[in-house]
C-alpha cells in the first residue's frame, strides 16, 4: 500500500517508516524542514513537503494514499505554551482526513496515549470510549480525547479508523522524552528521586514495538479500533529512581508531593500519577507480542546516561 505519514521523521514516526517500508508498503512522509525531508529520503520514503496548517495538502496526500497514519503533533507550540493552538491544529488535520477518505474503507491511524484513562487502575482498550462532555469541553489536553473520538466516529463514514493509545514514555536509544529528562533532573539535583512511596505504576513500550503496533493497526485493524501499544503495564517509579541512581551513582530518595514541582518541574505532574495500563485485547487482535527490551532492561543498557555524560 502507499500510505501517507504525519510526523515521520519524529521520534516514534521515523520507527514507522523503515517498518512499513520493511513490509512492503510505500511510503510517503510529511517534512516541514530540510532536515526532516532528508531524513525521509535516506529512510527509503518519498517526501511531500508541508505542514498541518496546509489542509489543501494533506487533503490531496490522503486522497492519493492506501491509508494514513497520522504521528505528528505541535509539540513545539504546546510546550511552550499553547497547547490549546497545537491542539486545535491536530484536531482540524484529522477532520481533513477523514474528509478525504470517507467512503473509502482505507485504513486511518492516529496516536494517542494512555495517561490518565482510568487513573489508579489498569486502563484497558475498552476504558476512555465515552468521555465526559463536560471534561471535553475544558480544552486542552481534553481537545485530543475529543479527537480520538471524531477519529473513531469516521468507522460510520467507510473510513476504516483506528486510534493507537502510546503510554507516557516510548523508550529506545536517543530517546529524549519523560526518560531523558529524569536522568537530566538527577544529574543536576545531585539524587534519583520519586514522589510519595513510589509504588505509583508508569505504563512504558519500546518505540519498535510501538512502531509495529501501527503497522499492524494499518493492516489488520477493524473500523472503530482502540488499540494500546504497551509492554510494561506499570513499572513502580520508585524501581525507575533505583535504576538511575545505580547508573548515576546517586543516592535515591523520595520527594514529598508538596516538594514535587520545585523538584521535577513540569514532569511532576505526570510522574505523580497512577496510571498502569494493559494491552491483552490489542494482542489478541493484532497477534502482537512485544520483542524489545522493557523499561528497566533498557534503562540497564546505560544508552540514556552514555550520551549525556560526553
Amino acid at each position: 500500500m502507499r500510505i501517507f505519514v504525519t510526523g515521520a521523521s519524529g521520534w516514534i514516526g521515523s520507527a514507522v517508516v523503515p517498518e512499513l517500508i520493511a513490509a512492503g508498503h510505500q511510503v510517503v512522509g510529511l517534512a516541514r524542514s530540510d532536515a526532516s525531508a532528508a531524513a525521509l529520503t535516506d529512510a527509503g520514503a518519498e517526501v511531500q513537503r508541508g505542514t498541518l496548517d496546509d489542509l489543501d495538502s494533506l487533503r490531496s496526500a490522503a486522497a492519493a494514499s492506501d491509508g494514513v497514519i497520522h504521528l505528528a503533533f505541535k509539540h513545539d507550540i504546546a510546550f511552550s505554551g499553547d497547547f490549546q493552538g497545537a491542539a486545535d491544529a491536530d484536531r482540524r488535520a484529522v477532520e481533513t482526513f477523514g474528509e478525504a477518505l470517507a467512503g473509502t474503507d482505507r485504513p486511518f491511524v492516529i496516536a494517542s496515549g494512555t495517561l490518565g484513562i482510568a487513573p489508579g487502575r489498569v486502563a484497558t482498550e475498552r476504558d476512555g470510549l465515552s468521555p465526559d462532555p463536560a471534561m471535553l469541553a475544558l480544552g486542552g489536553p481534553f481537545t485530543r480525547q475529543g479527537t480520538a473520538q471524531v477519529t473513531l466516529a469516521l468507522a460510520s463514514r467507510g473510513v476504516r479508523s483506528s486510534v493507537v493509545r502510546l503510554p507516557p514514555t516510548c523508550h529506545g536509544d536517543g530517546d529524549h522524552g519523560f526518560m531523558a529528562t529524569l536522568v537530566g533532573i538527577a544529574r543536576d539535583t545531585g539524587v534519583s528521586g520519586y514522589i510519595g512511596d513510589g509504588s505509583n505504576r508508569w505504563p512504558a513500550v519500546h518505540r519498535l514495538d510501538a512502531a509495529r503496533v501501527f503497522r499492524l493497526a494499518l493492516e489488520q485493524a477493524p473500523a472503530g479500533s482502540v488499540l494500546q501499544a504497551v509492554a510494561d503495564e506499570g513499572v513502580p517509579v520508585r524501581a525507575i529512581a533505583e535504576v538511575i541512581g545505580q547508573q548515576l551513582d546517586l543516592p535515591v530518595l523520595a520527594i514529598s508531593p508538596e516538594d514535587a514541582s520545585a523538584h521535577f518541574g513540569f514532569l511532576a505532574g505526570f510522574l505523580g500519577v497512577d496510571s498502569p495500563a494493559s494491552s491483552a485485547l490489542t494482542r489478541t487482535l493484532l497477534q502482537w507480542q512485544p520483542t524489545h527490551p522493557g523499561l528497566i532492561d533498557d534503562l540497564d543498557q546505560g544508552h540514556y546516561f552514555h550520551k549525556l555524560s560526553v
